[in-house]
């Protein structure tokens, strides 16, 4: 038996999946059903010199010359409200940097601590497995437009969700350009950013493999989201297209790959 995390119902919302043998083949074989516009999509991730700070400029000096990925799909409904959302991703010896830009309309943050369910405010997300063996599970980190993160790691399958600690969250250096509270709503076209930069080997004791660390020839499964669950224009929009009948991110056989210059 397995439980699979609904995203509609946030964090603490579970049903309970009976899992016989055939769960493990339809993870591997479900990206091949979709037809060839809606197959996992690939980002090359630049390598860039170490850096003391995260600048959240979007075009800032260090994140000038990266390349953006665009999130063009959703989940559910098609909604009203479709936000372009941006991000960049970089790595260098240590970390692995990421930024989003979102031009938004509909804005609110009310989450005030870390591990607070931030995707019900307007919130970016990057979902990813160290290595290309998603059967050995994945981190998912969520984070609302005030830098207000939530951090899991997701052993798989079947194995108990982990909260990372509250001392590993206080390593990941992160940069915003919106406050840390939005409400109410900001009804406006807004634009906005998130960035922060995460040092890979603190995840290895939440791993169960081996964390494969970034570096020329390796490669990473991934996926990145937007939502807002809680506002007054709901979407559930992703970077590599998920083939589900509902909202639902935690779908780790629909992940895209990183791959690492």
């Amino acid at each position: 038996m397995a439980t699979r995390r609904i995203r509609r119902s946030g964090s603490v919302g579970r049903v309970v999946v009976h899992a016989p043998a055939f769960l493990g083949a339809l993870i591997f074989l479900a990206p091949a059903l979709l037809n060839a516009e809606d197959r996992p999509m690939r980002y090359r991730v630049a390598r860039v010199k170490p850096t003391d700070s995260v600048d959240a400029r979007w075009d800032g000096e260090f994140w000038q010359a990266i390349e953006p990925l665009e999130l063009r799909h959703f989940m559910g409904e098609r909604p009203e409200h479709f936000p372009r959302v941006q991000a960049k991703l970089a790595y260098d010896d240590e970390s692995v940097h990421v930024i989003f830009r979102v031009e938004d309309r509909y804005v609110r943050a009310v989450a005030k601590q870390h591990q607070d369910a931030v995707y019900r405010d307007s919130c970016v997300e990057f979902f990813w497995t160290p290595g290309d063996d998603i059967s050995q599970g994945y981190f998912n980190l969520e984070m609302n437009c005030g830098g207000t993160m939530l951090l899991h790691a997701h052993p798989f399958p079947g194995q108990k969700t982990k909260r990372l600690a509250d001392a590993d969250l206080a390593r990941i250096e992160v940069a915003h350009s919106l406050p840390k509270i939005v409400d109410p709503e900001i009804t406006d076209p807004t634009v906005w950013t998130v960035a922060y930069r995460l040092p890979i080997r603190m995840f290895q004791a939440y791993f169960p493999g081996e964390i494969r660390m970034p570096g020329p020839g390796v490669t990473w499964r991934a996926n990145l989201y937007k939502c807002a669950d809680d506002s007054s224009h709901p979407h559930w929009l992703t970077w590599s297209p998920v083939d589900f009948e509902r909202p639902d991110f935690h779908r780790p056989q629909s992940f895209g790959t990183l791959e690492f210059q």
